[in-house]
């Protein structure tokens, strides 16, 4: 279902948490709302849950103005950062939940709750309680209870904050699969710019309340509209005055370069390295490197290097 919000606005006493927000989801899309703490980014998936009503403006979802909908009543399955299972219950009871509560015919239950548990891998864990599961099973649990009542769409608000970076990981790649396999249309908050980047098809760049720019991933990542989407989604340094992506410099020979510099430190960061350089006029640029090219090139601190752009990415 697509998602079309329009001009949408919502303030907190002097504060506008969203302010004059226009934006289009797409049928079918998995798309990523992105930026920094207070930039509004949970407060719009608040307003298109209806958990919170817009001051302003208006939320449509599949052609239909759902702005003064009761949330109960857009179909939406809602999962947060801190999901808070029903300890008493098994993992099936808490998935069926949902379904319970909107009186569904038991054998119609029992079925769906056997499917999803096998779509989330949790069909072993149907009997175990969330005391018993990982950070990651709890939250893959949290996912198949938000699908239960089989939503028009799905938010997830932060979904994997709470967990640690390997699992992190591994449930961006599931999350992928899982939405390449139910196509629901699916919006994700998150501020952390390399699971925004793994998992969506469309990108919303959040500021102050703002949309600062909305695309496809890699168009926003090769053509940022403003600085500070370009040092948002992915490292970047300034050099001659510009923000620039660092592994679009390189180091050469203190007479190639068309900067010159010391190097002030080498972090090796398993395949990659990054080379701080101290310049001439007293500015510090850095170069991401390979572990092959940095041994190759025999670099070490102090050194005198000149600093210039790849040509291919001129």
């Amino acid at each position: 279902m697509s998602i079309s919000l329009s001009h949408l606005s919502k303030r907190y006493g002097q504060t506008h948490a969203v302010d004059d927000v226009t934006a289009e989801i797409t049928h079918g899309s998995l798309t990523a709302i992105l930026g920094p703490s207070g930039s509004g980014k949970s407060t719009l998936l608040k307003l298109i849950a209806g958990l919170e009503r817009p001051d302003e403006g208006t939320v449509v979802i599949d052609g239909q103005d759902m702005t003064h909908v009761d949330p109960r009543h857009r179909d939406i399955g809602f999962c947060f950062q801190h999901y808070a299972p029903f300890r008493h219950m098994n993992v099936a009871k808490n998935v069926a939940f949902g379904l319970k509560v909107r009186k569904r015919p038991k054998k119609e239950i029992d079925q769906r709750v056997e499917e999803l548990l096998v779509l989330v891998k949790l069909e072993n864990k149907a009997r175990s309680f969330p005391s018993q599961l990982s950070g990651g099973e709890r939250q893959r649990m949290a996912l198949a209870r938000a699908l239960a009542i089989e939503p028009r769409v799905l938010l997830l608000d932060e979904p994997f904050g709470a967990l640690d970076a390997v699992v992190r990981a591994e449930l961006r790649h599931w999350v992928k699969k899982l939405h390449a396999q139910i196509h629901v249309t699916t919006v994700l908050v998150t501020h952390d710019q390399q699971e925004a980047m793994e998992v969506a098809d469309q990108l919303i760049v959040m500021r102050s309340g703002h949309i600062v720019q909305s695309g496809h991933p890699l168009a926003l990542y090769e053509s940022p509209a403003t600085d500070f989407v370009h040092e948002f989604l992915g490292p970047s340094t300034i050099f001659q005055g510009e923000v620039t992506r660092p592994h679009d410099l390189e180091l050469v020979s203190v007479y190639q370069g068309t900067e010159k510099g010391r190097i002030t430190s080498i972090v090796s960061l398993g395949f990659e390295a990054q080379v701080t350089v101290e310049l001439s006029d007293g500015t510090s640029t850095w170069v991401q490197l390979s572990r092959n090219e940095l041994s190759d090139m025999g670099l070490r601190v102090a050194l005198l290097v000149g600093v210039r752009r790849r040509l291919d990415a001129v």
